[in-house]
C-alpha cells in the first residue's frame, strides 16, 4: 500500500518525475526565447530602441574639419577604416560648416544640377560626395550627420530601400522629440508636412555602410534656389514645385537635434580617435582635385 502510494506521488497530475523536470526546463526555455524575441512584438521604433539597449557598439565622433573637403574626406575614411577592419564599432558623426558649399552626388552631372556661374559669382566651391543622391547646400544653419552602420549586425540592411526605411525611421522617431510633425517621406527625405529639411544619402559595401545627411535648422531655401537647379529625379509628394516652395527648415538648436539623434542610437560613447591618415591620403587623392568634383 505504501509503496503503491509512493508511486502515486510519482505521478501528480499524471506526469511522473521525469515528465515534471522536462516540462520545467521546457517552459524555462520558452521564457527565455519569449524575452529574446519581446521586441519582435514590440512597434518598429520601441523594437529599435529596445534592441540598441542591448548592443552598445555605437561610438559618436563630434568632429568638424576646417573645409567641407576634409570633412567629406573623413566621412569616407570612417567607412574605409571599418572595411579594413580598422574599427569594429559603429559610429555616429556630427559636423557643421562654416562655409557655403554645394555638394553634389558620385553619379550627378554638376551642369544639371548646379548653377555653376551663381555658384563662381558667390564663391561657392563645388564638390563631390562618395554616396549618391541629388546636389544639396551645406553651410551655415546646417548640421550633417554620418551613420557607419555594420551590415552583420543590423539584418535589415539587405537593400538600398530598406537601409533608407532603417535609417530614416529611427531619425524621425529622434526628431519627433524636438518636433511631432517629422514625416518620412519619398525615398530619402525628411519633411515638415510635404515640405523637405532634410535630404539624405549612402555608400553601401559588403559589411558596412556609410549613411549621411543634411539637416536644414536655419531658413536657406532662398541660397538653394539661387545655387541649385531643380533636380531631374523628383519625388511625386513635390509636385514639380521650387526649391523655394518645397524646401523648409526644421525649427531647433544644434545642439538639441544631436542629443537627440544621439539618444535614439545609443551613441553615448566618444570615439577615441579617429582616421586622420586616411582623411589626410583621401584629401591629396581626391577631395583637393577639381578633376573629381568636376569629372561630369
Amino acid at each position: 500500500m505504501r509503496r503503491h502510494r509512493l508511486h502515486e506521488r510519482c505521478f501528480v497530475g499524471g506526469r511522473g518525475v521525469a515528465g515534471w523536470l522536462g516540462f520545467i526546463v521546457s517552459a524555462g526555455v520558452e521564457f527565455l526565447y519569449s524575452r529574446i524575441h519581446a521586441c519582435d512584438r514590440l512597434p518598429y521604433d520601441e523594437r529599435e530602441s529596445f534592441r540598441r539597449q542591448c548592443e552598445d557598439i555605437m561610438k559618436r565622433l563630434d568632429l568638424s574639419l576646417p573645409t567641407p573637403e576634409e570633412n567629406l574626406a573623413l566621412d569616407e575614411a570612417l567607412l574605409d577604416a571599418a572595411c579594413a577592419g580598422e574599427q569594429s564599432d559603429e559610429i555616429l558623426r556630427f559636423w557643421e560648416s562654416s562655409q557655403t558649399a554645394v555638394i553634389v552626388g558620385r553619379a550627378s552631372k554638376v551642369e544639371e544640377e548646379v548653377d555653376t556661374t551663381a555658384c563662381r559669382a558667390r564663391g561657392v566651391p563645388v564638390l563631390r560626395r562618395i554616396s549618391g543622391g541629388a546636389a544639396v547646400v551645406v553651410g551655415p544653419g546646417c548640421l550633417m550627420y554620418a551613420l557607419i552602420l555594420s551590415r552583420r549586425a543590423r539584418s535589415d540592411l539587405v537593400s538600398v530601400d530598406r537601409i533608407h526605411r532603417h535609417v530614416l525611421r529611427g531619425m524621425v522617431a529622434a526628431l519627433r522629440r524636438i518636433h511631432p510633425e517629422v514625416c518620412y517621406r519619398g525615398i530619402n527625405d525628411l519633411t515638415l508636412g510635404d515640405r523637405k529639411f532634410c535630404g539624405n544619402s549612402l555608400r553601401v559595401r559588403r559589411d558596412w555602410v556609410l549613411y549621411h545627411g543634411t539637416l536644414l535648422l536655419t531658413p536657406a531655401a532662398e541660397t538653394i534656389e539661387a545655387l541649385l537647379r531643380m533636380p531631374p529625379r523628383r519625388p511625386e509628394y513635390r509636385r514639380n514645385r521650387s526649391h523655394g516652395e518645397f524646401v523648409t527648415h526644421l525649427p531647433a538648436d544644434p545642439a538639441v537635434v544631436r542629443e537627440a539623434i544621439a539618444t535614439y542610437w545609443q551613441a553615448e560613447t566618444m570615439l577615441a580617435s579617429w582616421p586622420k591618415e586616411r582623411t589626410g591620403e583621401l584629401v591629396a587623392r581626391r577631395y583637393a582635385r577639381c578633376e573629381w568634383h568636376l569629372e561630369r
